[in-house]
């Protein structure tokens, strides 16, 4: 029989800590092995004690669960942090992983949830309260595309035309004859572009270019 999970419980309420042991002692391969009323006798029993698991209350008196995780993760490498809260916001959620918190779950979740998050971060993993993995996947897939946007409103339509043939390998005579432009006229262009851009040389350019996905056959010069 392999060794249960070890458990601490932290939170400023009391009742709330008992209902949870009693949910995570209930489970075979989990034991709650301590328990703490708030953030610095979390730290000082993670100290004193070998931990898998350490489930802190993100709004606790005096040291917050965001300062106790912090310590924790200095301290004791070996004891993953669980946040558990009522704050369904991705400010805190932000603040918890940034202080080494691999787990955040709202107390609103179903319980299993909560097991399922122990077990998760006690293996290695990261658990995120799904909703708000959600708002956060959504809020990249749009900082993506706006950056996509101002990158298309940053440089004029001549100047990533003229960033497109380069990457293909146009010479600049080549690129005037094809737009119909002056080789000087392409020249200024593509110094424009490098200066907006802050780059160097053909290499960085081919690498802007397949960065924003403008490399491909569809958008090869004719």
């Amino acid at each position: 029989m392999t060794d249960k999970l070890r458990i601490l419980l932290a939170d400023d309420h009391a009742i709330l800590r008992e209902g949870l042991a009693v949910l995570i002692n209930g489970q075979p391969d989990m034991q709650v092995v301590a328990q703490a009323p708030n953030g610095a006798e979390a730290v000082r029993i993670a100290k004193e004690r070998a931990l898998d698991v350490a489930v802190l209350d993100v709004s606790m008196p005096g040291l917050g669960g965001a300062e106790a995780a912090l310590q924790i993760r200095d301290c004791c490498a070996e004891t993953r942090v669980l946040a558990l809260t009522r704050h369904a916001d991705t400010g805190y959620l932000r603040r918890l992983l940034q202080a080494g918190a691999t787990g955040y779950v709202l107390k609103k979740s179903a319980a299993d949830a909560l097991i399922s998050a122990i077990r998760i971060v006690a293996e290695g993993g990261t658990y995120v309260e799904p909703t708000l993995a959600s708002t956060i996947l959504g809020r990249a897939l749009g900082a993506a595309a706006n950056d996509e946007r101002q990158a298309r409103d940053f440089l004029t339509m001549r100047e990533e035309e003229v960033l497109r043939a380069i990457a293909w390998g146009r010479s600049n005579k080549e690129i005037a004859a094809e737009l119909a432009l002056s080789v000087k006229t392409v020249e200024s262009y593509k110094a424009a572009a490098l200066e907006k851009l802050d780059l160097r040389s053909r290499a960085d350019i081919v690498r802007y270019v397949v960065s924003r996905g403008w490399l491909s056959e569809d958008t090869a010069p004719e």
